[in-house]
């Protein structure tokens, strides 16, 4: 580690955080936390916040949906980007 990094700190990104909120997803999920989807509405405005950055989408364009069959919980993210102009 640097002596820059070390006196500042290191930024993370955003895929390590985005690994770290999943990670607490599914901790939380095995560990008896329920099958709620509590977490839904929270995760979707923190992907409205995030793409907003990078790419102009509305709220809508964002759909985050929890499946469960048998043992298995799908999370799934379906985001509309818009068209670029060539």
């Amino acid at each position: 580690m640097s002596f820059l990094a070390r006196l500042f700190g290191e930024k993370k990104k955003s895929a390590e955080i985005a690994k770290n909120r999943l990670s607490l997803l599914i901790a939380h999920e095995r560990s008896g936390g329920g099958p709620t989807a509590d977490f839904l509405p929270a995760l979707q405005r923190e992907l409205i916040e995030v793409i907003s950055k990078y790419v102009s989408v509305n709220a809508d364009d964002i759909k985050v949906h929890l499946d469960k069959q048998d043992n298995v919980e799908v999370l799934e993210v379906n985001i509309v980007l818009p068209e670029q102009n060539r």
